[in-house]
């Protein structure tokens, strides 16, 4: 996410350190270079433009002060400037406060809306509200057919037109009955996708805004259309009077010109973010958050949300009495693995370390290694797993066939185990003090990060 942008940024910053006193012309060069990189990752003109002005009145109309370094003080007013550019607290979906929530999504066709429309439906079940999905996009063949299917394989209810049905306008009216008459207290609309400049398609979402008097309006916005997002987003806004705006496939987005342009030039709120194909893949879209990511700051509220979400409260419990034994098998090593493969793609993940940026880019992240290590160890029988002291040259050997791989590789996740056991005493030691030691919520399956490289690559 933001890959190009954040290299470019994190080079404008090293070129600053080591400066001892902030000049006209090092502000001046630092933000040529904001600018070009901004231009670069596609952000809107008249947006760089006012971002610039703004960090350059800031970077010449204060006083630097001793503890603080030009590099520093530079690094601090765009980080500012970003965050109230993109907007600066998060929107989270409205609730109505009388059932039924009505959201309409909106946009042009491939944005992501059908599996967005799904992902909010999960999202939502899992506070506790038992939403309704309805097809009303009767133009695109099989649309009907793909979200009854996404709906179904995720536990939603679904709400479709009947044999031969053709106008979507009566679908979205209907649905409502079927909502109270199945105890559903949000319904979501997934419309048919189009040009903004199709007058009779968007007449038809107004006629549509109209009868279901929507509590949210939503335009679903692929983070890769670039420049033209922020064109869509003042078309759709201007005959539909948008609530928000959802960017879809920021994880394959290396530019990121639209989460810095639309909130600004449409002035519509960013309230979601997608980043993956799965129906947990969507976020709250947070402008602090995402402003460290691109600066790279990286994003350590979000990576221990990841880990919580992974991990469970009997895994604490296990890797914390562990280590109060001094105790670590190989049976810890493989939850501690099969939590981190939970987190997403490894890549994504240690992206969100501060300063990984650079570090990444010589590593070698190999999900398939961990895949190979996970299936040598479950080719390890229990006894084998809790004393790995008794594996010698027939066992590796049964061990690598088992598994797929080679008496080599066995012997190198048996090594990756000792360094780790010898990291995890260190731990125990911590726990054998005054006071004990307790694991911090969620991080049970975290330890195993400090010997990533040998792991992922």
């Amino acid at each position: 996410m933001f890959d190009s942008l954040k290299e470019r940024f994190e080079n404008i910053f090293d070129a600053l350190k080591g400066k001892g006193k902030l000049s006209e012309e090092d502000i001046n060069s630092a933000l040529r270079e904001v600018r070009r990189a901004l231009l670069e990752a596609d952000v809107n003109y008249k947006v760089v433009k006012d971002f610039v002005e703004a960090v350059k009145v800031r970077a010449t109309g204060r006083t630097v002060l001793d503890s603080v370094t030009p590099a520093q003080l530079i690094y601090t007013i765009v980080y500012e400037e970003l965050i109230k550019t993109i907007g600066e607290a998060p929107a989270p979906l409205v609730i109505s406060p009388k059932a039924p929530t009505t959201y309409m999504m909106v946009g042009l066709q491939g944005s992501g809306k059908t599996t967005t429309t799904v992902k909010i439906a999960k999202k939502m079940t899992a506070k506790g509200h038992k939403p309704l999905v309805v097809a009303c996009d009767l133009r695109r063949p099989a649309a009907v057919e793909q979200l009854k299917v996404l709906a179904e394989k995720a536990g939603i209810s679904f709400f479709g037109p009947e044999q031969g049905e053709t106008d979507p306008v009566r679908v979205a009216a209907k649905s409502k009955k079927f909502a109270e008459d199945h105890l559903c207290d949000m319904i979501i609309l997934d419309t048919a996708g189009r040009l903004q400049m199709d007058d009779e398609l968007m007449k038809e979402l107004e006629a549509m805004k109209s009868t279901t008097e929507p509590t949210e309006i939503l335009l679903v916005v692929d983070s890769m259309t670039g420049q033209e997002a922020v064109n869509v987003a003042g078309a759709f806004h201007e005959r539909l009077t948008l609530t928000g705006v959802i960017l879809t496939k920021l994880d394959g987005d290396a530019r990121g010109g639209p989460a810095l342009a639309i909130r600004a030039t449409a002035g519509v709120p960013i309230k979601l973010a997608g980043c993956g194909e799965k129906t947990e893949d969507l976020e709250i879209f947070d402008a602090r958050r995402m402003a460290q990511r691109i600066i790279g700051m990286g994003d350590m509220e979000g990576l221990l949300e990841k880990v919580q979400s992974a991990t469970t409260e009997a895994d604490v419990t296990r890797m914390t009495d562990s280590l109060k034994k001094n105790r670590f098998t190989l049976e810890d090593m493989l939850m501690q693995l099969q939590q981190i493969k939970k987190l997403g793609p490894l890549d994504k993940v240690l992206d969100m370390l501060p300063g990984a940026g650079k570090a990444l880019k010589n590593a070698e992240v190999d999900p398939d290694r961990m895949k190979q290590t996970e299936a040598i160890i479950l080719s390890m029988t229990l006894k084998e797993r809790r004393d790995p002291a008794i594996i010698k040259g027939s066992r590796r050997k049964r061990i690598a066939e088992g598994s797929g791989t080679t008496v080599q590789m066995v012997n190198q996740v048996l090594a990756q185990y000792e360094q780790m056991r010898t990291m995890m005493k260190s731990f125990g030691k911590m726990a054998g003090g005054k006071g004990g030691f307790k694991m911090p919520p969620g991080m049970g399956g975290f330890g195993g990060f400090g010997g990533g490289r040998r792991f992922f690559g």
